[in-house]
């Protein structure tokens, strides 16, 4: 016999199995479905009022020598196994039975109860004996399992773990899926222990509403989920939820005791203070959109729709801002913009991806308009944040598989922006021009090399003389080669400009007045420029 694991309770199928038992040839004759019940104590016992002296969970062992010959009987006494929640019932033959009475047999299946027959006698004491002390190891087991449970989520709560941490750590040790949701049904956080997405949290929301939270921790629901609240300041916030695929009708006390601890752990986590566990989870599920971890296209359709985002039938955009403030001020940020778009009916998940970052994933309606979202965003951005700030739009998608191209075109966007650049609410990848271009490529030594060398003589004349060539050549350039224009602009007499001009010309070997060598200076003029404007230049 396969001894059962530490810390829980014997099943019937498991007593069964014991060899003490095994010499009398047990046959389950009904309540087959029933057989992985908890045995919590052996009963024996020849009453026809057995409830009196039970508690539930007990395998009651008789030999039959009181039943009575009335079938009506007979079925009072299986109700009363089946009201009290006996383990089953073990009827040993040859006292007063050679068959199991046909009567017995059919109420033990009306009421589910196990029936089992013993053809060869057995020695009772010889069961209780045995099975007793497999209980009472188990329990003695579970108790110092117990403290040991206890003592892991202590440690975690008193370092302030958070929720992820906790979550993860539930999964673990017990070895089953964990979700963490609100009270509207959204997955914050779950830890799938390697499954894919798409089957465990698919159509999320369905599935919870249809199992209840219980007064106790017992399987919930169609598929028999344990289920432990989690709660704060205002009373119930949450639930947190272990798939026990085992669909046994017992839960493992183990388990039951790592729920209940995490829970508890949990609930005090939200009481030590705001943790915006929302705005966690949503920076998390962006994170992994924008970064493709998930196994595949479904497998990240149903996290997002977990978490309240429909990901179906509507036009998705990756929102960036682009901010210079410290101090927990964009967390801040991204909370009372997603009250805002909340409260507009706009579906978003927002979450501060990096210091300094915002990320945004809108879902809308394929009918409407997307400017307005964005506009809003960006004016609540620049009251919150200061004229610095900028909100990138990456191109709408109809997939989230292509929601982490739409990121990077609203990073590269938001990245190329500068103070010089026309000032907008919003900016999307077309109002990247080449200044913009320049200054995101800034970095790239083959663009400083090229710009040494068009502008190294000019430059080294300037720093030598004190002179002001450079600041001549890009009031020109800028001026497409308006001589009257560029001079007003640089503060010259037209005759000064045109000399400064002269000398340009003669220092780099080129002519203004080419279209093509412009060009060409003027691209090193903004790289240069961009240089300049740079963050520590």
């Amino acid at each position: 016999m396969k001894h059962p694991s530490t810390g829980r309770f014997l099943t019937v199928r498991e007593v069964l199995e014991l060899p003490v038992l095994v010499e009398g040839l047990p046959r389950v004759l009904a309540g087959e479905s029933q057989l992985d019940r908890a045995v919590r104590w052996v009963h024996v016992t020849e009453l026809l009022n057995p409830a009196d002296f039970l508690e539930g969970g007990e395998l009651v062992l008789t030999t039959g020598m009181p039943y009575p010959e009335d079938a009506s009987k007979l079925r009072g006494y299986v109700d009363q196994l089946a009201d009290v929640d006996a383990a089953g019932l073990i009827l040993e033959l040859g006292h007063r039975y050679r068959k199991v009475p046909d009567e017995l047999v059919a109420a033990c299946r009306a009421r589910e109860v196990p029936l089992v027959e013993l053809a060869r006698g057995v020695r009772f004491i010889d069961v209780t004996q045995t099975v007793h002390a497999l209980v009472l190891d188990a329990q003695g087991a579970l108790l110092r399992r117990g403290r040991e449970i206890q003592d892991i989520f202590t440690a975690l709560t008193l370092r302030g773990a958070g929720p992820e941490e906790l979550v993860h750590t539930t999964a673990e040790l017990t070895g089953a899926p964990v979700v963490l949701e609100d009270l509207t049904h959204r997955v914050l956080m779950c830890e799938l222990l390697g499954r894919p997405y798409e089957p465990v949290v698919s159509a999320w929301s369905r599935r919870s509403r249809a199992a209840p939270t219980l007064e106790k921790i017992a399987p919930s629901g169609p598929e028999g989920w344990l289920i432990a609240p989690v709660r704060d300041h205002h009373g119930p916030w949450g639930r947190l939820i272990l798939l026990d695929s085992r669909r046994s009708p017992e839960p493992d006390p183990e388990r039951v005791l790592v729920l209940e601890r995490a829970a508890v752990a949990l609930t005090m986590a939200r009481l030590a203070g705001p943790a915006w566990w929302e705005r966690r989870a949503h920076r998390s599920v962006l994170r992994d959109l924008c970064e493709r971890r998930f196994r595949s296209p479904a497998d990240a359709r149903a996290r997002a729709e977990a978490l309240g985002l429909p990901a179906f039938g509507h036009r998705l955009f990756a929102v960036l801002i682009r901010h210079t403030r410290t101090g927990g001020e964009g967390e801040q940020l991204d909370e009372r913009i997603a009250k805002e778009l909340a409260q507009s009916g706009t579906r978003a998940l927002v979450g501060e991806m990096a210091p300094g970052r915002i990320g945004i994933l809108l879902a809308l309606a394929q009918a409407s308009a997307w400017q307005p979202v964005a506009e809003r965003i960006g004016r609540l951005a620049r009251e919150e944040l200061g004229p610095d700030s900028v909100v990138a739009v990456g191109p709408g998608v109809t997939d989230l598989s292509g929601i982490a191209r739409s990121w990077q075109e609203a990073e590269q966007t938001a990245e190329a922006i500068t103070p010089a650049s026309p000032d907008r609410w919003f900016y999307v990848p077309a109002d990247v021009g080449l200044p913009e271009l320049l200054g995101v490529l800034r970095d790239d030594t083959r663009l400083q090399r090229y710009a040494e060398r068009q502008l190294h003589r000019l430059i080294e004349h300037d720093d030598r003389n004190g002179g002001d060539l450079l600041p001549a050549l890009r009031a020109y350039l800028t001026a497409a080669g308006n001589k009257s224009v560029a001079a007003k602009r640089a503060g010259m007499s037209r005759q000064a400009f045109y000399q400064r001009l002269h000398t340009i010309e003669r220092l780099l070997g080129c002519d203004l007045e080419s279209g093509l060598q412009c060009t060409s200076l003027h691209v090193a003029v903004l790289v240069l420029d961009s240089r300049a404007a740079a963050p520590g230049a």
